[in-house]
């Protein structure tokens, strides 16, 4: 790929080697998200079914050769999001601008908008990376973003 370097291709190979189960150089097309995240990237559910990812294990595989223009592609794509552009959005909740948002509506947040997380993965993201609610119901919001995020590149990375 003209447009990878090959510092970058080595990084894929590696990446796209962990998710190749029998070693044949193929990946189940229901991981191509996972590659994707583990090589930093944070394509959405919509843009992985796009690119060719498949809800079922088995439908679908993919070559190294089909995945790298894949990532090439979604490494330039500008609707990721990153930390700063998820704290832009959660600032929009804090009325008082102190850094703080209402827990219940961090939680009806993730729960109905965007792409829409079920009650169990709210509930496991509010218990693994939200801080206590203060008196009010109020929790700061940039350090429970900031655990999400490193969580889920922690995710990306194994």
């Amino acid at each position: 790929m003209a447009d990878l370097s090959a510092r970058e291709v080595e990084k894929v190979e590696f990446a796209f080697s962990i998710y190749d189960a029998d070693g044949s150089n193929n990946i189940d097309c229901m991981d191509l998200g996972n590659v994707l995240r583990a090589l930093n990237l944070n394509p959405t559910n919509a843009t992985i079914e796009k690119l060719g990812g498949t809800k079922k294990r088995g439908e679908k595989l993919m070559k190294l050769d089909e995945f790298l223009p894949i990532y090439s592609q979604c490494k330039k794509d500008k609707e990721q999001g990153c930390y700063e552009d998820f704290l832009e959005c959660l600032k929009l909740y804090d009325k008082q601008e102190n850094g703080t948002m209402l827990a219940a509506e961090l939680s009806h947040t993730l729960l109905a908008l965007g792409e829409r997380l079920e009650d169990n993965q709210v509930e496991e993201v509010l218990k693994d990376c939200m801080d206590a609610e203060d008196e009010d119901g109020f929790i700061p919001y940039a350090p429970f973003l900031r655990r999400l995020c490193d969580r889920a590149a922690a995710e990306g990375d194994e």
